[in-house]
């Protein structure tokens, strides 16, 4: 009885954890669908009526949010394409190459995580300015194409995972360092990698600070930045910002959906290792 008891009690306070996740998310899509009367005449927590689209049609006629939607994804897309690249090759090698100073290599690179990314933004600023890069997209790639700490750390703890009888019978194959990495490690460190993916993908759509100091000329607005903007513009029109949030939020949450049993997968296979 007492351990039935207990499962209860854990159920009920992980049901009111996620209802309180959840219901942010689900005020901000209700109050989009509603028309601006609707929300002044019935409340904020009434169900709209009726259900319009409105404001969405409003965000891309009236206030061109298809230019920060492209700019958003093409940045995404950059930065996954070169943050892969790079920290698949550097974690590699510090998994699986010998030369001298390593490990004290890898842990002095791993100990920038240590530094709050504010510290660093007035030297990145000034650098992009010198190379005048300002309010361009180069500017709001470059500083973080080259992999990150935390990819380069989490790669090579899986990578070292790998062993090492496949591998070197892979050397006897004739497979070299890159064939070995893309037919062995890479398949097999999988789940990983689409968690990765997610992260980046994740911490990059909903970058702001960086977009807006080195970027904020509107050709060049990412969607967070334009959604701050609006908001500043037009803080009483509520259902209009909430229609931007809401666009904000979704394509994160079906890459969430249709990646969920990989990252299930992913803490599985880390708990075993």
């Amino acid at each position: 009885m007492r351990k039935k008891l207990s499962y209860l009690i854990t159920y009920l306070l992980l049901a009111a954890g996620a209802l309180f996740t959840v219901l942010p998310l689900v005020f901000s899509v209700l109050t989009s669908l509603r028309s601006k009367n609707d929300l002044l005449v019935h409340g904020a927590l009434a169900l709209p009526q009726p259900v319009t689209f409105e404001n969405y049609l409003q965000l891309f006629t009236e206030h061109n949010f298809v230019v920060p939607v492209l700019v958003t994804i093409q940045m995404v897309l950059v930065l996954i394409a070169g943050q892969f690249f790079a920290s698949i090759l550097a974690a590699y090698a510090f998994a699986r190459l010998r030369f001298p100073g390593r490990d004290l290599l890898f842990w002095a690179y791993l100990a920038t995580m240590m530094i709050p990314a504010i510290v660093t933004t007035i030297p990145l600023f000034s650098m992009m300015s010198l190379l005048g890069l300002r309010n361009t997209f180069a500017g709001l790639v470059v500083p973080f194409l080259l992999g990150s700490p935390f990819a380069i750390f989490l790669l090579r703890q899986n990578f070292k995972s790998t062993p090492q009888e496949i591998l070197d019978a892979a050397t006897l194959d004739g497979a070299g360092f890159f064939r070995q990495l893309w037919s062995i490690v890479l398949p097999m460190n999988r789940p990983i990698l689409v968690t990765l993916l997610l992260i980046t993908a994740v911490s990059q759509w909903n970058s702001f600070l960086w977009p807006a100091i080195v970027a904020p000329e509107p050709q060049w607005n990412v969607l967070t930045v334009a959604t701050a903007s609006l908001q500043t513009q037009y803080s009483d029109n509520w259902t209009l910002v909430m229609a931007a949030t809401t666009m904000a939020i979704l394509p994160l949450l079906i890459l969430f959906l249709i990646f969920n049993k990989q990252i299930v997968r992913s803490i599985g296979i880390t708990g075993v290792r």
